[in-house]
Parts: C-alpha cells; sequence; structure tokens
C-alpha cells in the first residue's frame, strides 16, 4: 500500500527569519513528516500597490501596514531558499516550496525542485501553468475556490504543456484560514477522483485541529498538506489556522495508525485475530446425555463454544443421523 505523503507546510510563518525557518524545520522532522514546504515569491510580482488583505489576514496583522507591506516583510531571497534547502538535506527532509510568480518557478527549478506545488490562488493563472507544465515535474495542485470546470482547465493546460497526467496529483482544499467546519466539504475530494479517473487525491487542510485531515485520510487522499508553526499566538497571517509542534505530532501518529488500519480490503481472518476463532466460535454439542444409536434431534443437540467441533453451519446435516458413541452433556459431536 503507498504510503500516505505528510507535508508540513511552514508557508510564510517563519515571518521572513531563517533561523526561525530552521526551528521549523527542525519541529517538521521531529514530527515525522514527509517533507516541509515553504512559499516562494518576489512580493512586487505578486501583489500591486492596490491589493487589499483578506479578512483573516487583517485580523493578524497591523491596521496600517498594506497587502504588498506584509507580503514583503514574508519574503525569502535566493540565499535563504539554498541555506534552508541544504539544511533540510542535512536533516534528512524533503524541501519543497511553492512558487506564486513566474521568476520563483525559474528559482525553484534552478534549486533542482523534482515536485512544483501550484496553490489554489494560481489555479486560474494560464502562464504561470503553463511555465510549470513545460518543465515535465511531479505537481501538486490546491483547488481551493475552484470548481471541476476549473480543474479540468488547469489540468489541461498542465498536460499540453507536456507534464503527464499521472505525474499530477489533485488536492481537495478551502482557502479560508482558518476554515469553518460547515465549509470543508471534503466529500468533494472524491467528487474530484470520480471526475478524474486515474489521478490521486489529497486535502490540504486549513481548519483548526487534527480530525478532518485524518478522516481525509481514511476517504481516500493519499497526500495531506498542514500548516503549522512554533506558536498559534505570533503575529502573521497564517499563525491561527497552524498546528502547534504537539499538534503536528499528534496528526501525523494518527495518520499512520488510520493507513495502517485501513488495510487491504480484502475481508479474511487476520493474523491477530487466528487465534480466537476456535474459541469464539461455536460447535454441534450435545444438550444432554445420548445414548449410541440414538437419532439427534432440535432437543437433544444444541450449540456452544469452542468452535473446534462440527461447524454449526451443518446443524442440518447432523439432525437425524444416528449418534455413533455415547456422548455426555456439552460433548462435541
Amino acid at each position: 500500500m503507498k504510503r500516505i505523503y505528510i507535508i508540513a507546510e511552514a508557508g510564510v510563518n517563519h515571518n521572513g527569519s531563517v533561523e526561525f525557518a530552521k526551528k521549523m524545520i527542525d519541529v517538521a522532522v521531529d514530527a515525522k513528516v514527509d517533507a516541509v514546504k515553504f512559499q516562494t515569491f518576489k512580493a512586487e510580482k505578486v501583489v500591486s500597490r492596490y491589493a487589499p488583505k483578506a479578512e483573516y489576514q487583517k485580523k493578524r496583522t497591523a491596521a496600517d501596514e498594506s497587502h504588498l507591506e506584509m507580503v514583503r516583510k514574508l519574503e525569502l531571497d535566493e540565499v535563504a531558499h539554498e541555506d534552508l534547502l541544504a539544511y533540510c538535506r542535512f536533516r534528512n527532509i524533503q524541501f519543497l516550496s511553492t512558487p506564486f510568480d513566474l521568476e520563483s518557478i525559474d528559482l525553484l527549478n534552478k534549486l533542482g525542485l523534482e515536485i512544483f506545488k501550484i496553490p489554489s490562488g494560481e489555479i486560474t493563472n494560464l502562464p504561470y501553468l503553463q511555465k510549470i507544465g513545460v518543465l515535465k515535474k511531479e505537481i501538486i495542485l490546491s483547488t481551493g475556490m475552484a470548481n471541476l470546470g476549473e480543474i479540468e482547465d488547469a489540468l489541461d493546460v498542465l498536460t499540453s504543456a507536456g507534464t503527464k497526467l499521472k505525474d499530477i496529483t489533485v488536492l481537495h482544499c478551502n482557502t479560508e484560514y482558518p476554515t469553518p467546519m460547515q465549509d470543508v466539504n471534503l466529500k468533494a475530494m472524491q467528487t474530484i477522483k470520480s471526475a478524474f479517473p486515474g489521478i490521486p487525491v489529497g486535502y490540504s487542510d486549513h481548519t483548526e485541529g487534527i480530525e478532518v485531515s485524518i478522516a481525509a485520510v481514511a476517504m481516500g487522499a493519499t497526500i495531506i498538506e498542514k500548516h503549522f508553526t512554533l506558536d498559534k499566538n505570533i503575529t502573521g497571517p497564517d499563525h491561527k489556522a497552524s498546528l502547534e509542534p504537539d499538534e503536528l505530532t499528534a496528526m501525523v501518529k494518527a495518520i499512520r495508525n488510520i493507513e495502517k488500519a485501513l488495510g487491504s480490503g480484502i475481508k479474511k481472518s487476520s493474523p491477530s485475530e487466528l487465534k480466537n476463532k476456535p474459541i469464539a466460535r461455536k460447535s454441534i454439542v450435545a444438550a444432554k446425555n445420548i445414548q449410541k444409536g440414538e437419532s439427534f434431534t432440535q432437543e437433544n443437540l444444541t450449540v456452544k463454544r469452542p468452535g473446534t467441533g462440527i461447524n454449526a453451519m451443518r446443524w442440518s446435516e447432523v439432525i437425524g443421523q444416528s449418534a455413533s458413541k455415547n456422548y455426555q452433556q456439552d460433548e462435541l459431536i
């Protein structure tokens, strides 16, 4: 069974500090995730001077700070990327980052990334999709705010540019931080799977807590992405909707347990329960003392544990036959 790929989304929760980002990498390693993911962008290439903040961003940042100013403070330059990539290699965890502009795609490609994560906001960005598509890399496509038609269009652009459909995983997502439970719509992940046969699906989780990610694994997610932080009370746009270190560890542990529990899907006796089979099942036994030659009847037979005698499913075969020996009450027939 393919292992669930768990991405710890550091995003911009490093608040622009490389040292803070390295501490987040340490947390991700301790939690035993598969990858830690950052965000790569040039602020001026992503946000115009006139772009407003989202409501959730307003709540967690300074009121007199513009969207552009907020994003500029969270930017990591090329040297920082090289430093974090090297640190991830040292800590033996996969480094990922989401590009938000065309130059950032070039930077991540230059750094040798084999997996490109497309964020929800870029799913309708044709030049962006084409630029990633020609790289022919593995792609993880988030679909927050999108409908099936927009997902199909994005897939068409990526595959037309050169990426193979089998190399794309589509993540169901909701672009609200934190996502209200009534808006999660986790069944939409299965709708995506049905609409695009053969494409793996997963879930990018912006809810508070860990239960929705765990449920997504039980419903067939092959990738789980979840924001994390060192402290939810730190000032910044995404900290509030992120897991703290102990929560991240608990989520990974729960996902690995669910992963084991899903099993093969073949219904048969498991190795652990085989020893209980003869104890828990029942056999045909004498309900009272039976003499040799006496006919077996509904009155002198019954069904009791253990299950080491004649299977009770053969009851009708035994009724009417003659006893070949004397039986004591409770003795197996």
